[in-house]
């Protein structure tokens, strides 16, 4: 007797995927959000800034990056590259990459307003199209890492387009804030969520196929990630809630703010 196969439900679930889905679910997804994204957050990023995190961390206050004059920079996931277009005015030649063509849409718009110009190019954080040590630095503010499979796969493709004693920064949610329901509200400080359950966050329509999807890892797994890499690893920031700040993105909140973190940045460098 052959047994009927489970329907797919359309919903969100924890439940593991490939490369090739979550590549397909990221383009999709940001293609058609990218218009409700900078609607919603295009006042708070800038078109000509540099914000590492909902917390409003600005790479113009912490400096995370080091000098940045002269040297070449990759902003991996800009988004609409209002980083790279600051780096560029702070005498760096950046270069902004996406996997979206809707984000990148909106990154040539923001060039047209701000009259600052940066090199964009569409392609896989799993696969840059750059040469061997061609760069001096990369970074990248929530973008690429959370939303492959195989992450320690992007922190070697890093590693393979820096020069020696380049540098590597990246922001992403912190770790911690996966136990948590993603609310803003008084909901989301009850835990409910295993901080050792590696499984995704998966979004998926009605054929089980996911639309939107994104990783956790723990702390020492994105610690392990960069070692196996050959990084060093030379700060974990997690910035604080600032007094004033009041506005809401997402899961982020003054009220969760002010008790754990929320955003975890990574700054690490290739040794020589």
């Amino acid at each position: 007797m052959i047994e009927a196969q489970p329907t797919a439900v359309a919903g969100t679930l924890r439940r593991s995927v490939t490369d090739a889905e979550s590549r397909v679910a990221s383009r999709h997804w940001w293609d058609l959000d990218a218009d409700d994204y900078q609607d919603e957050h295009g006042r708070f990023l800038g078109d000509v800034d540099f914000v590492w995190c909902p917390e409003g961390l600005r790479e113009a206050d912490a400096r995370l990056l080091g000098e940045v004059r002269g040297k070449r920079i990759l902003e991996l996931g800009a988004g609409a590259a209002a980083g790279a277009r600051w780096l560029d005015g702070q005498g760096a030649d950046a270069v902004a990459l996406d996997l979206s063509a809707g984000m990148l849409r909106h990154a040539r718009e923001a060039a047209e307003r701000s009259g600052v110009r940066v090199p964009l190019v569409q392609a896989d954080a799993l696969a840059l199209p750059f040469a061997t040590s061609s760069f001096d630095v990369v970074c990248t503010a929530f973008g690429a890492i959370p939303f492959v499979a195989d992450s320690g796969a992007v922190m070697r493709e890093v590693a393979r387009v820096l020069k020696p004693g380049g540098k590597w920064v990246f922001s992403l949610t912190h770790p911690m804030r996966w136990i948590f329901l993603d609310e803003p509200g008084e909901d989301g400080l009850l835990a409910v969520h295993p901080y050792f359950d590696r499984r995704p966050y998966v979004e998926q329509d009605a054929d089980g196929v996911p639309t939107y999807v994104e990783q956790h890892r723990t702390l020492g797994d994105r610690i392990r990630e960069l070692v196996a890499a050959g990084f060093v690893l030379t700060d974990l920031v997690e910035p604080e809630w600032p007094e004033g700040h009041e506005q809401i993105w997402g899961q982020w909140s003054p009220l969760r703010g002010k008790l754990f973190p929320g955003t975890a940045i990574f700054v690490s460098y290739l040794p020589s």
